[in-house]
C-alpha cells in the first residue's frame, strides 16, 4: 500500500512546491494593471516590466507598442499591443469619449492614438502588426481603419492577411 502511494505523495510535494514559489513571485512583483487619479488624462510616462496588459494579462516588457486608455474620472489601463487595446475597448461604454495614447514608433513618444497612422506590417507583441507613428506614410492607415481591421481580424496573426501584406 505505502508503494503505491509515494508516487502520489512525491507528485503532491512537487505540485505544492511550484504553488508555493508562484505566490512568492507574485507577492514580490507589484505589477501596474491599473492606476487612478490621471484627471489630466496625460500619458503616465510607464517603465518596461512594471506594467500589465489590461487584455491579456502580461508584463509589459517592451513598450515599442504600448497603449495607454485613460477614462475622464483618471482611471487609466495599459497596454502592450495596439491590437488587444482595439479588442479590449471595444465593449466598453467609454470607448469614444475615452483618452488614448500610443508610443510612436519614429517619434518615440506618446501621441493621441485618434491622429496617429498604423502600419499593417509590424512586429508587435502579440503579433496583430498596428505599428503607431505620428508621421504619415502610404503604407499607413488611420485609427478609424486599423480599428476596423482588427475588429474584423484583418491582422497579421490571420494567415490570408498575412500571405496578403508580407507575401510569405
Amino acid at each position: 500500500m505505502m508503494k503505491k502511494s509515494v508516487p502520489f505523495l512525491v507528485i503532491f510535494v512537487f505540485v505544492l512546491i511550484i504553488i508555493m514559489l508562484f505566490l512568492s513571485l507574485a507577492s514580490t512583483k507589484k505589477m501596474i494593471v491599473v492606476e487612478s487619479g490621471n484627471i489630466n488624462q496625460l500619458p503616465i510616462e510607464m517603465k518596461a516590466g512594471l506594467y500589465q496588459d489590461s487584455d491579456c494579462g502580461m508584463v509589459i516588457d517592451d513598450l515599442n507598442d504600448a497603449s495607454q486608455v485613460i477614462i475622464k474620472s483618471g482611471k487609466s489601463w495599459f497596454f502592450h499591443d495596439h491590437g488587444g487595446m482595439i479588442k479590449w475597448l471595444e465593449d466598453k461604454e467609454f470607448r469614444d469619449s475615452a483618452k488614448i495614447w500610443v508610443m510612436s514608433r519614429d517619434t518615440k513618444k506618446w501621441i493621441d492614438a485618434r491622429g496617429a497612422f498604423y502600419s499593417l506590417k509590424d512586429k508587435t507583441a502579440m503579433g496583430y502588426g498596428f505599428g503607431a507613428y505620428e508621421k504619415n506614410s502610404d503604407e499607413y492607415v488611420d485609427f478609424e481603419t486599423m480599428r476596423l481591421r482588427m475588429l474584423r481580424g484583418e491582422t497579421l496573426r490571420n494567415p490570408l492577411i498575412r500571405k496578403q501584406l508580407l507575401g510569405n
